[in-house]
């Protein structure tokens, strides 16, 4: 079986957290300050602050630029829960928006009509590695005096316009989660042009203190391990390359790949495919995947349930583009040690069901 998904761990990886086991200093140190200055160069040289996972990222930056009861955060409704949980554990209120079909990504139009006198920040996601389209929706939060905030959780390296992901808003949240682009083990970066903001992260995942015994409010512990760092460190040093393969892979598929919707590139965008993910429109999409394991290719659904409908919000909305790619949206592998065989399989199986289902 080819699986759906597959983390790029090696000697390197273990050498590093071998050298860490060594050295006695487990917890936030070193390590984590080196990869925070190195991320940083990824990020148009943005202060970086790490934490013990993405949605720790989403959830200390929203704490630290003042969103909290009251106040209203835009978000696309096709996404990870955490997108919106991130809003939530702030107290204040997710305000789901439709998605751009062709992209996944937050439509603007979408946005502009949900803005209320209560709206303090917009969340757009750069969901699968397709930055979302970053110039109109900067353009909106400026118009309206808004927040903006990055959920780059999947898109390490893309970019749009020449920008990366992560340097657009006052702050932009990265996963590290096994398997993603690439991998700390767990963990997640806040990215900031600004040194209050990442101040206040820095404070909030320590308990409240910068300095030792002198808290400065109620905090978190939401540290990064140098462990943690130590993979990530490694992983840093291979994410052009396994983004170039990524990206290699997908053309391959996209070229010989039919009898579904292949996912598309917006001409000023960079796409790093954190998933490659298809439309299955004639076809039942549970089904389809299921003839695809017969044959012996993995695949995943992301996601299945928008999050306005999932049992912790409940929200009755009208947002048909979501529902459609509820209902469609079928990833296939595309991870950078897929040998040309597995490539061929995966298109093999996926011509043969699509043309059975025809």
């Amino acid at each position: 079986m080819i699986s759906a998904a597959k983390p790029e761990v090696g000697d390197e990886e273990r050498a590093a957290v071998d050298r860490v086991m060594r050295s006695g200093m487990l917890a936030q140190g070193p390590e984590v300050a080196a990869f925070e200055s190195e991320f940083s160069a990824f990020v148009n040289n943005f202060k970086s602050v790490a934490l013990n996972s993405g949605t720790s990222a989403l959830h200390m930056s929203l704490l630290a630029i003042g969103i909290g009861p009251g106040d209203e955060v835009i978000v696309p409704s096709f996404s990870f829960a955490a997108t919106a949980n991130a809003v939530g554990l702030t107290g204040a209120t997710p305000v789901f928006v439709d998605i751009e079909l062709d992209y996944f990504a937050t439509d603007p139009a979408a946005i502009e009509a949900a803005i209320t006198p209560r709206t303090k920040a917009i969340m757009p996601v750069h969901l699968y590695g397709h930055p979302a389209n970053m110039p109109a929706i900067s353009a909106i939060a400026e118009k309206h005096g808004l927040l903006l905030v990055e959920d780059a959780a999947q898109a390490h390296a893309a970019a749009i316009d020449g920008v990366p992901v992560g340097a657009w808003g006052i702050a932009a949240s990265f996963s590290f989660y096994p398997t993603k682009n690439m991998t700390s083990g767990e963990g997640g970066m806040v990215t900031t042009p600004s040194e209050e903001v990442a101040r206040a992260i820095r404070v909030l995942r320590n308990q409240g203190m910068e300095k030792r015994y002198e808290n400065e409010v109620v905090g978190f512990n939401t540290r990064m391990t140098d462990i943690h760092a130590a993979i990530g460190r490694v992983q840093l040093t291979k994410l052009r390359g396994w983004t170039a393969q990524r990206q290699a892979n997908a053309a391959f598929l996209s070229e010989n790949i039919s009898g579904v919707i292949t996912p598309p590139t917006a001409p000023n965008a960079e796409h790093v495919f954190h998933q490659y993910t298809v439309r299955v429109v004639d076809q039942d999409r549970d089904a389809f995947a299921a003839e695809l394991a017969e044959r012996g290719v993995g695949s995943g659904v992301y996601y299945p349930t928008p999050i306005h409908r999932l049992p912790s919000f409940g929200i009755e909305l009208d947002l048909p583009q979501t529902e459609l790619a509820a209902q469609q949206v079928l990833s296939l592998p595309i991870y950078p040690s897929l040998t040309q065989d597995e490539l061929s399989t995966i298109v093999e199986a996926v011509n043969s069901v699509a043309k059975a289902g025809s």
